[in-house]
């Protein structure tokens, strides 16, 4: 297959389902004579586009009902789209439900040859199959059991020991890390590296963010049935943990846009107010600009304060700068007189820049809120609360709110 040509293209895609307030209401429907309607439409997916490539290991991101579930069946042909195309090319193993696809009357070992058979392997194949399934499955003499008495942990157990060892082009794998111990849990991650390795496309979804993070390259956010941002899975999963945090709308990068120039990324962005005429204030913050709102760690971040003085000098004049998580949790909050730089305090406008040229914060969005005051700092002449924010977004390389230098040591 060519590197180049997307394994999995998913093109526009809508699903519908029709919802009905009691059942009897789909029989008066269809009996109906007036074409009445007794159901409400409900798009899981929306329009929803996007195309993942060979060897890519992609994780899924979404509140319950986003539309990831849905998603994975309509790629492995479950359900069909109401509107759209979904291509995959190659061999769809996946893990979707606990015991989906086993019959619960048929043993352990039967069920293995039934599942062979419907992803299209013949009997014979999975007799060379079978001891490496067992092995990995690991449930003990249940094998020759019917799967109907086991628990949940063994159909976790047999289910990711059939899909995995039967050479998927595309592995599914839909919360099936949830059930189980965590010698289970890392034995399937162990072998999910392994196929990753050896190339195989792997769609995972996980509500563990930390698990996308560290075992996809890359990741996508749905919500409310559509594509809401893709990209690398570090930074997508900073972007989606903010908005979960915050309950707000997070700054995001919409998947696959290539901006014109990095002009574009780095282009600064004003929260400009006309200046009072009223006499209340002897000084007023009339514009503030950050150089940009999405960055990485360690980028620099420039932020411009535009402030205008009504009075022909004003003793002690200071303007203070403080970042904040969105929960307003203080983060640092320098201000120009304990750093003693001099600002301009005569009558006018002026302009005085806060520049952090490595910004030590790790992934997530920050507030940030601007001030001027006099007398040391006792008065508040005017603030600007959440006057501007910036998204921080990175390759997984460390976990908290910021970065501090430091060193490892072995000692024996």
């Amino acid at each position: 297959m060519n590197i180049l040509e997307p394994i999995i293209e998913v093109r526009n895609v809508t699903k519908t389902y029709k919802l009905y307030d009691k059942p009897i209401d789909r029989l008066k429907e269809s009996l109906s004579f007036s074409n009445k309607k007794y159901h409400q439409t409900f798009n899981a997916l929306d329009g929803l586009s996007m195309n993942i490539y060979p060897g890519e290991a992609v994780g899924l991101l979404g509140r319950n009902g986003s539309g990831k579930s849905t998603l994975l069946k309509l790629i492995t042909g479950i359900l069909t789209p109401t509107h759209g195309e979904i291509i995959a090319r190659g061999r769809i193993s996946a893990i979707l439900e606990l015991g989906a696809g086993f019959n619960p009357e048929y043993t352990g070992r039967e069920n293995i040859y039934l599942n062979g058979l419907m992803l299209g392997i013949t009997r014979e194949e999975m007799d060379h199959k079978i001891d490496s399934i067992i092995e990995f499955a690991d449930i003990g003499t249940f094998i020759e059991q019917p799967v109907k008495l086991y628990s949940s942990g063994m159909f976790a157990r047999l289910a990711f020991a059939v899909s995995i060892n039967v050479n998927p082009d595309i592995l599914i794998v839909d919360e099936a890390l949830a059930v189980g111990d965590s010698r289970f849990q890392t034995k399937c991650i162990d072998k999910m590296k392994e196929l990753k390795q050896q190339g195989v496309t792997i769609l995972f979804v996980s509500h563990a963010v930390e698990q996308v993070k560290r075992f996809c390259n890359k990741a996508v956010w749905i919500k409310e049935g559509h594509v809401e941002a893709a990209g690398e899975s570090s930074e997508i999963v900073d972007l989606y943990e903010s908005y979960m945090k915050n309950g707000s709308e997070a700054i995001i990068t919409p998947i696959e846009v290539v901006p014109e120039s990095t002009a574009e990324l780095e282009a600064n962005v004003e929260t400009t107010v006309t200046a009072p005429k009223s006499s209340e204030y002897i000084a007023y913050i009339t514009n503030v600009t950050v150089n940009k709102q999405a960055i990485k760690t360690f980028d620099e971040v420039i932020v411009e304060i535009e402030y205008e003085v009504y009075e022909d000098h004003l003793n002690d004049l200071l303007v203070g700068v403080a970042l904040y998580t969105p929960d307003r949790e203080y983060i640092f909050g320098p201000n120009t007189f304990l750093e003693k730089c001099e600002i301009p305090q005569t009558k006018g406008n002026h302009i005085v820049r806060y520049i952090i040229p490595q910004i030590p914060l790790l992934g997530g969005v920050y507030c940030i809120d601007v001030g001027v005051f006099n007398n040391e700092g006792l008065v508040c002449l005017h603030y600007r609360e959440n006057v501007q924010s910036i998204s921080i977004t990175n390759k997984y390389f460390s976990e908290g709110l910021v970065y501090m230098n430091h060193r490892w040591e072995v000692m024996q």
